[in-house]
């Protein structure tokens, strides 16, 4: 007998048998370092909101350019103030989902299922609005003046979000590699712009007066000042990006922090530079007027050469794309592993050890919105629910501190800050409803609560059909999925 227990003793602790059993498992595997994590931050950021938003900014800010650069600040230095509230959750709580495992972790099942509802359906809006942005400045360079048809900029915008889905189901190392590069383009667009402001600047009086004389307009009311704000903190969307891989992350005790502290001030400082150059070129009216107000810049500033700012936006955009996307499909990934999506979705991709399911299910929902294609709607109820969302995460974090002291917390934020992004999250969400009543926000808040309607019968009481098994069998088979941290051996054979 103590043969056999010593054999028994001997076989469980074979280190061989422990690399296999490694190797039998499904997990997801750290391959985003500092350098990945910056690329995905400023690529996040840096996209659709930078062309789009500076027209609404200025409508909203009665085309005040005092007013509006103001905005611009204040919307980088909020910001940069919620990145450093995440930057202390994500090497705390390591785990793909962001927002929704902190406010899981801290307020409860109820209210992160209530995000995980509302971001499967506004994130996808987002990418749809930067999908139909990216096809709105590639095609225009074949058509001069004339508009390009609505249906090539609703197939090409199809056609993106799916080769991005693709490519980010199959690889991560692919991923973060064509995240890099096109931030890398992006960035040296940005540049262009930016610098060519600057010389221009020196040699225009009419553009210097328009600066001295920057706050003689009418000044904005308080509900105005939080729509121009929304339109302002769009462009910024995405310095929460890094935490939805904090599970990827090589050392992510040290790289998070590090990554949100270069990223996000890098973001402000161009920001600032590419609207004053936009001012210095064109008067605020023109600006409002614009659909394109990169292009309408560069007919001005290089004529001979202007199609190259359409195919850099388009370019700057798509990398925005693919790093929504990235994050996107960790969200769902991790609402599936708590229960709140179903299982499949949860399931990795055998050969690559990627969320294959869960980047089909939210490409697939990003598809339904290229439907209607009102840019400016879409950007306005993404930006009302986001900072709904971004204020109860930041509320988590304060309860945290006091239930659970003595969790581990490599960085810790100065405590009146996520106080603060608290009160500047209801003032967002509150300020227009209560100046500039809408129907989209009575809209918004009936989705909200309408999540209720499936987490009590299906999460709270745990309602279960034995018919969906099957199907998820057989998808399972057909994708080539597994459970995570299980044998790589489908349990459908």
């Amino acid at each position: 007998e103590k043969t056999e227990k010593n054999m028994g003793k001997g076989k469980s602790h074979d280190p061989k048998d422990g690399k296999r059993k490694e190797k039998a498992k499904m997990h997801l595997k750290r391959n985003i370092g500092y350098v990945d994590g910056v690329s995905f931050i400023i690529g996040s950021i840096v996209g659709a909101g930078i062309f789009v938003s500076p027209t609404g900014v200025l409508k909203h800010s009665l085309l005040n350019i005092g007013v509006a650069l103001t905005i611009w600040t204040a919307s980088g230095l909020v910001s940069l103030m919620g990145s450093l509230c995440y930057a202390e959750r994500g090497p705390a709580l390591p785990f793909s989902g962001g927002e929704y495992s902190h406010i899981k972790r801290g307020l409860g099942s109820l209210p992160a299922f209530v995000f995980i509802w509302t971001s499967t359906f506004t994130k996808p809006a987002s990418n749809a609005a930067r999908a139909l942005l990216f096809a709105e400045y590639a095609t225009q360079p074949f058509y001069g003046i004339c508009p390009a048809p609505e249906v090539l900029k609703k197939c090409l915008a199809l056609a993106v979000l799916w080769s991005l889905g693709i490519l980010n189901g199959c690889s991560v190392k692919m991923a973060a590699w064509v995240q890099t590069v096109f931030t890398l383009l992006k960035m040296m667009a940005l540049s262009v712009i930016a610098i060519g402001g600057i010389v221009l600047v020196g040699g225009r009086k009419e553009s210097l007066a328009r600066f001295e004389d920057a706050f003689s307009s009418e000044i904005p009311n308080a509900s105005q000042i939080a729509e121009a704000f929304f339109q302002g903190l769009y462009a910024y969307g995405g310095w929460w990006s890094l935490n939805y891989m904090a599970e990827e992350m090589k050392n992510p005790s040290r790289n998070i922090p590090l990554t949100v502290m270069t990223a996000v001030p890098a973001v402000i400082v161009f920001y600032l530079l590419v609207n004053i150059s936009y001012l210095t070129v064109l008067t605020p009216k023109e600006i409002v007027s614009s659909v394109a107000v990169a292009v309408t810049w560069a007919d001005r500033v290089i004529p001979s050469v202007a199609w190259i700012i359409p195919l850099s936006v388009a370019v700057s955009i798509f990398g925005a794309l693919n790093s929504s996307m990235f994050t996107l499909g960790r969200l769902s990934y991790a609402g599936s592993q708590s229960g709140h999506l179903p299982v499949l979705i949860s399931m990795l991709n055998v050969h690559s050890c990627t969320p294959a399911p869960a980047m089909i299910f939210s490409t697939t929902i990003a598809s339904i919105f290229i439907i209607p294609s009102d840019l400016i709607t879409l950007t306005n109820y993404f930006g009302f629910s986001a900072w709904l969302m971004i204020g109860l995460t930041c509320a988590s974090l304060i309860v945290l501190r006091y239930r659970e002291p003595h969790l581990h917390r490599p960085y810790k934020v100065f405590l009146p800050v996520p106080f603060v992004m608290v009160a500047m999250s209801s003032f967002l969400v509150l300020a227009p409803i209560v100046w500039s009543p809408n129907l989209q926000y009575v809209y918004a808040f009936l989705f909200m609560l309408g999540s209720l309607v499936v987490y009590l019968p299906f999460i709270h009481f745990k309602l279960h059909f034995a018919f969906l098994d099957k199907i998820t069998c057989h998808l399972q088979l057909l994708l080539e999925v597994s459970p995570a941290d299980e044998s790589t051996e489908s349990k459908c054979e």
